[in-house]
């Protein structure tokens, strides 16, 4: 992490700043109370710092009234603090298999700002209307105390909405929960339906979640879609286009979340060639839409490694100033204009920011931040996140090299991740791993598949090499 340019630990001003808040801020007499709905979390399992929690309220037309709260985390961390200066330094909270490096110190992020179980807690909420179209017809924000009524995970409510599994304990026991969450659900399938209407990318990607017996690593098993988290993935989408259509109309400057269209298109055109479908000679999201949907039907198995190949070929995204009255640069992957991150502010600091927009739109102040400002913090959380990104992927290859240093001399079936002047890399899938190519690697280009055999582990450095068979 140091060598990335991040801070692993709170300076002793942050240290300080921590000793001295002592509860979560008191709301102000013009705060909406919201506490008596029957609002949930839902997130990993093992997931404390939570920031956003939701609740349907069906209406008589059929559409649904969807409220999403997310967690004032500016109402404690306030700018020009210590702790905001470390949460600015960092800019992301860094998840490795070793350890969890927090944006927020934990008392914060999974207790004074975190909407946890049973806890009143201020929340800034985007109210949205649902139309049975899927169409977000009515949206405002304002400021709300809340409580979340059940903490709940995603595999635990995946497995309850698919029928293999009873409903798990905190859905059973709040009334109405189990009602409340099938209404969510449906909600959320009529979002995602007009999402791949309007051209946004449907991936199925495989990330590396780290297993443990009794202390010791064990797996890097994929950790895998499925119904929960697209009710929490089309909510969040939802709601971060209310969000920054809102600070647009109010005239304020955002950080806007922005892709690009890929440098890459001709690789991805001939990769759907060699499949037999045709995509256009310049990038168009739609069609590729069409085309990722056409291969998740007719190969199922083999869509997580297509997937992947297309991801790495589109690339990151990045944060990007918007003036208000600019056209703005959109986002490719998810075929929208306007769009920003504002539900995670207990682990990004862009969301934090986005707050401090939105609460001064909303008591119609200045905003807090000036445009140039905005603008160098724009290129810094995409540097801090890029740094944060290679830090995670340095600890989970060592952590990939550990288990596989007793398998030299195997060989795995690879999909190729990257392919440049700098090397070739593939992915294995059991373990999910990723390595580098020594040896017959010539030819290879991301998104083709590969024979290879490990040749070599480092565990300190990350190091996995493999070379080609055949």
């Amino acid at each position: 992490m140091l060598a990335h340019g991040l801070e692993p630990d709170f300076p002793p001003a942050a240290v300080r700043q921590l000793a001295g808040i002592s509860a979560a801020p008191a709301a102000a007499a013009d705060v909406r109370d919201l506490r008596a709905l029957a609002w949930c979390s839902i997130d990993n399992d093992d997931s404390r710092d939570l920031d956003q929690l939701s609740v349907a309220q069906p209406q008589a037309d059929g559409a649904v009234q969807i409220l999403i709260a997310i967690a004032d985390v500016d109402a404690t961390v306030t700018a020009g603090t210590p702790l905001d200066a470390h949460a600015s330094t960092n800019t992301t909270s860094v998840y490795t298999a070793a350890e969890i490096f927090s944006m927020l110190p934990e008392r914060l992020s999974t207790d004074l700002t975190c909407l946890a179980a049973g806890q009143e807690r201020l929340s800034l909420v985007i109210d949205m209307t649902v139309d049975a179209g899927g169409a977000v017809s009515a949206e405002q924000i304002y400021r709300a105390r809340v409580v979340n009524r059940a903490k709940l995970a995603y595999d635990g409510v995946a497995a309850w909405l698919a029928g293999k599994a009873a409903a798990p304990a905190p859905v059973s026991a709040v009334p109405g929960m189990d009602e409340q969450l099938r209404i969510q659900d449906a909600t959320a399938q009529r979002l995602k339906r007009v999402r791949q209407q309007q051209g946004a990318l449907n991936f199925t990607t495989l990330e590396a979640l780290a297993v443990y017996e009794n202390s010791a690593l064990v797996d890097l098993r994929p950790d895998e879609d499925n119904r929960a988290k697209q009710l929490i993935e089309y909510f969040m989408i939802a709601a971060n286009q209310v969000v920054a259509r809102y600070l647009e109309a109010h005239g304020s400057p955002s950080l806007r979340r922005v892709l690009r269209a890929p440098e890459r298109w001709n690789r991805i055109v001939a990769l759907a060639r060699g499949l037999g479908a045709s995509l256009p000679p310049l990038p168009d999201a739609r069609a590729l839409s069409g085309f990722l949907a056409d291969r998740q039907r007719a190969a199922p198995a083999q869509f997580p490694d297509l997937s992947l190949a297309v991801v790495k070929l589109i690339g990151a995204g990045e944060y990007a100033l918007k003036r208000p009255g600019e056209p703005a640069e959109g986002h490719f992957g998810l075929a929208l204009h306007d769009y920003t991150h504002s539900t995670a502010p207990n682990r990004r600091f862009p969301d934090v920011i986005t707050q401090r927009l939105l609460k001064a739109a909303l008591a119609k102040a200045p905003p807090p931040y000036a445009e140039a400002e905005l603008s160098t913090l724009a290129a810094h959380c995409t540097l801090q996140e890029g740094n944060a990104a290679k830090v995670e992927r340095q600890v989970r290859k060592s952590a990939a090299a550990m288990l596989l240093q007793t398998r030299l001399g195997e060989q795995f079936d690879a999909i190729v991740t990257g392919a440049s002047d700098k090397g070739t890399w593939v992915r294995t899938t059991h373990p999910l791993a990723e390595g580098r190519v020594v040896r017959g690697f010539e030819g290879l280009d991301v998104g083709d598949t590969a024979r290879v055999q490990l040749a070599y582990t480092d565990v300190q450095r990350g190091f996995i090499d493999f070379v080609r068979i055949g």
